[in-house]
């Protein structure tokens, strides 16, 4: 295949892994997904620190969302380029495995990072940790579990024929098999 014909495979447009460690690193906001009690999924804008291969994040311990990863800690994690150095249709998607914590030991280490990661001006990011260091606050912890990354310019490239096809990933289950099976259930050619 020298060129992508349509935008139904896409995963084969994997970020390398330099690309999407460096978009951990850049990027400061994430989308924060937990599932509630009734089974709904709901998610939150917050923002996060990439630290020792975990998302780091933090919240007033009675938020919804901390309840539902005490009582359910699988969570979701999606992280977008925009806004970064590295422009648009970059994506990372991590399915993760939450701790909560609450000893000072983590509180010490992670509020002057996340506050470094947010603020200039060191009167701003000493103010903005001690802010956050509080009797209320939690600091929340998502271990990758599986990882879901995208990066829109290899499509592109692809699409134009410009793409060195050693840059594309082996395709998914979800492009092979449930592709095949999605076009037979339609009555569509599946060659």
């Amino acid at each position: 295949m020298d060129k992508a014909e349509d935008h139904e495979k896409v995963s084969i447009y994997q970020l390398d892994d330099d690309d999407r460690d460096r978009l951990l690193l850049e990027q400061k906001e994430c989308t924060f997904n937990w599932c509630t009690r009734d089974e709904w999924p709901m998610g939150v804008i917050m923002s996060y620190i990439w630290r020792n291969d975990r998302i780091w994040l933090t919240a007033g311990a009675h938020r919804h969302r901390v309840s539902a990863v005490r009582r359910n800690p699988k969570t979701s994690i999606v992280i977008s380029s925009t806004g970064t150095s590295m422009g648009r249709s970059k994506t990372v998607t991590i399915k993760g495995t939450c701790t909560v914590h609450e000893d000072q030991a983590t509180k010490d280490w992670f509020y002057p990072e996340l506050a470094s990661a947010l603020r200039d001006d060191p009167q701003e990011v000493q103010a903005f940790a001690d802010m956050l260091d509080s009797p209320m606050r939690i600091v929340l912890e998502v271990k990758p579990e599986k990882w879901i990354t995208y990066d829109g310019l290899k499509m592109r490239d692809h699409a134009m024929g410009t793409l060195d096809e050693a840059k594309l990933a082996a395709p998914l289950e979800s492009d092979t098999i449930r592709f095949q099976q999605e076009l037979k259930r339609r009555g569509l050619n599946h060659d």
